[in-house]
């Protein structure tokens, strides 16, 4: 269990770079950079997965093509559109408010699961990640009433809400079929994910540009080198290696403990944006980060505490 928590914890540190990107290409639309981060991911996985890729294909069953397809809209596609809008309209702290919410829900929808920890046992710790993803968000719903832009706020959290729903799906429904499926490696089943992914970006990129094509041809000149510079540095890192990294933990803990885990992704995302504003954490942030920090140590802790019994109860019977 210990490795996937190490798995966990990397693959949160290349998905934190997902909350920057929006600030780092202001000039670009949130389609823009999805089209662009999974074409990317798409080219990376084809390299990589090109000397067995036909060999792939043939396991693939007509079943695993449309979960591929449902896989890449909702946990990558349409997943990350919305996370964009949610960032560019209302921040990457009140963006991650409602992304920070992984935990609970993805908690809720797996309790059922085997090896997951009963909700009753995890109410504290996921009280302490509520308590903590509240405290982030306090100060910016107070500077957003004080400017105005409590409409912009609040259509920025609306996407990032539709971006929760989207990914606690995948995420659990990902989860199951890895522990189902070990047909298929982490690595090779990221891969095919993300070619998945490129090919539908690739598909509404067509249809959207031929629609607005002629409008943004008249559009001021951006800086697209930079564009395809960071949109490949952050399909290698929280794609490529964030994506294997990430099946890798699913295979090693219980869905109820994977929940706890994406908060990585979350205290990484805030890292980063701080690094970016050249600021340094307010107390209130300080707070909400020991917070966090504390309910998934917390959770990991009950998770291991609940494993000798199950195998004692097993040599027992056997």
């Amino acid at each position: 269990m210990w490795y996937g928590v190490l798995c966990g914890l990397a693959a949160g540190s290349m998905w934190g770079m997902v909350f920057v990107m929006p600030k780092w290409l202001a000039d670009f639309s949130p389609f823009e950079l999805m089209f662009g981060r999974y074409v990317a991911y798409a080219l990376i996985s084809l390299v990589l997965l090109a000397p067995r890729l036909g060999g792939l294909l043939r396991q693939l069953t007509r079943a695993d093509y449309l979960l591929l397809l449902r896989y890449a809209l909702t946990g990558n596609v349409v997943y990350y559109l919305l996370l964009s809008c949610g960032v560019q309209m209302a921040g990457v702290s009140a963006a991650s408010l409602i992304i920070g919410m992984l935990p609970l829900t993805i908690s809720l929808l797996g309790r059922s699961d085997h090896g997951s920890v009963s909700l009753r046992v995890l109410a504290w710790p996921l009280a302490l990640v509520a308590v903590g993803m509240v405290c982030i968000n306090v100060e910016v719903f107070g500077g957003a009433a004080g400017q105005g832009a409590w409409t912009r706020v609040a259509t920025g959290m609306f996407c990032a809400v539709g971006a929760l729903v989207s990914w606690t799906w995948y995420a659990v429904d990902n989860t199951r079929f890895l522990k189902r499926n070990p047909r298929f490696s982490s690595g090779d089943w990221s891969g095919l994910f993300g070619i998945a992914s490129g090919l539908v970006a690739l598909a509404m990129g067509l249809v959207a540009f031929g629609f607005y094509g002629a409008e943004r041809a008249a559009a001021p000149p951006r800086d697209w080198l930079r564009f395809w510079l960071l949109i490949t540095l952050v399909a290698a890192g929280a794609s490529v290696i964030g994506n294997q990294l990430w099946n890798m933990a699913c295979r090693r803990v219980p869905v109820t403990l994977s929940g706890q885990l994406l908060l990585f992704e979350i205290l990484f995302g805030l890292l980063y944006g701080y690094l970016y504003q050249h600021r340094a954490p307010r107390p209130l942030e300080v707070l909400a980060i020991v917070l966090l920090i504390g309910g998934v140590a917390w959770s990991v802790w009950l998770h291991a505490e609940r494993r000798p019994a199950r195998r004692g109860i097993r040599s027992g019977v056997f």
